[in-house]
């Protein structure tokens, strides 16, 4: 198995209080750390290390079960250990943290093809990890069970800046945290769909996950990778970087249209990846750079900064 060499240690399921990811690493301190592991290329390749023993990985996405990014995740994370996919029936994409309430998560085990089969859930990706820990993994394991991983992905699409509130692979990441599992978000940046080197992305996102493995990873936290345009299988790999998040508003366009019956309708135009600005030393800058981005992710969103404002503005 490609890795590092035991798992214990490397996640905390610290089941409290969550601790700020990274706790003692700037960012400039985390690109450091990670360029001090060994890039591994593929298991068994140059500066491949061994588990002392294989993971168990809960795989899914965000545009179905039957997506090519998936597939190819899937394909490239196998030999970490055992991977089980529970992903949507369809696609879900800009679902964000949606879940479904009022109606059954039908499930169906499918056999995508010869290398993939997994459960497929009529409901959304977050859907897909709540039922999927909390349910399903003690039925196939045992009860109390847990993976030791969850990755979700790969997004046809980056998820970078604002998009990551509206990306239901993130989403299903983040509901891996609340319920204090280790996740990783995987999405890729598109080109021409239809000249995507699938499998060659996936290797390099097989390769960051590696390098993040290697270290600890909070419970209650996620990390989310975005892989450049990769549109042949002799692309180099890039470098991985550790980066903030853009938050500048996302450039949307809405053109008016009309029904056939008079009715006016909007279509949304644009590409996802267009924003206000793009500041320095953030993930829209560096995956524009053609690099690999890292962000890590909380789902806390209290603004701390503004607790002590608001609490002597209401005494």
């Amino acid at each position: 198995m490609c890795g590092e060499s035991s798992l214990q240690g490397r996640f905390r399921h610290t089941f409290g209080q969550p601790r700020a990811p990274f706790a003692t690493h700037p960012l400039e301190q985390v690109n450091k750390v990670l360029d001090s592991v060994t890039e591994i290329t593929c298991c068994g390749g140059v500066g491949s290390r061994r588990y002392r023993r294989s993971m168990r990985i809960l795989l899914t996405n965000d545009d179905g079960i039957t997506a090519p990014g998936i597939d190819a995740l899937h394909t490239a994370i196998a030999s970490l250990g055992e991977v089980v996919v529970i992903a949507p029936a369809g696609v879900q994409s800009a679902m964000s943290h949606g879940i479904t309430f009022h109606r059954p998560l039908m499930v169906r085990k499918m056999q995508v093809n010869p290398r993939l089969s997994g459960y497929a859930i009529e409901g959304t990706p977050a859907d897909c990890v709540k039922i999927g820990l909390r349910t399903m993994w003690g039925e196939l394991f045992g009860p109390g069970s847990r993976p030791d991983l969850v990755i979700s992905g790969m997004n046809s699409g980056a998820n970078v800046g604002i998009n990551v509130i509206y990306s239901g692979t993130v989403a299903a990441a983040i509901e891996a945290a609340f319920l204090g599992v280790p996740a990783i978000a995987v999405s890729l940046h598109m080109g021409d769909f239809s000249k995507t080197a699938w499998s060659r992305a996936a290797h390099f996102a097989r390769a960051t996950i590696d390098r993040l493995v290697a270290h600890p990873l909070d419970a209650h936290r996620v990390l989310s990778i975005n892989i450049p345009v990769t549109q042949s299988d002799s692309d180099p790999m890039p470098p991985v970087r550790v980066v903030r998040m853009n938050t500048a508003a996302g450039i949307d366009r809405h053109e008016r249209r009309e029904s056939p019956d008079g009715r006016p309708y909007y279509w949304p135009c644009g590409n996802g990846m267009e924003f206000m600005h793009t500041a320095q030393g953030s993930d829209v800058e560096a995956l524009m750079d053609r690099q690999i981005t890292v962000t890590p992710l909380s789902y806390d969103l209290t603004d701390e900064g503004s607790i002590a404002t608001w609490a002597a503005r209401l005494s």
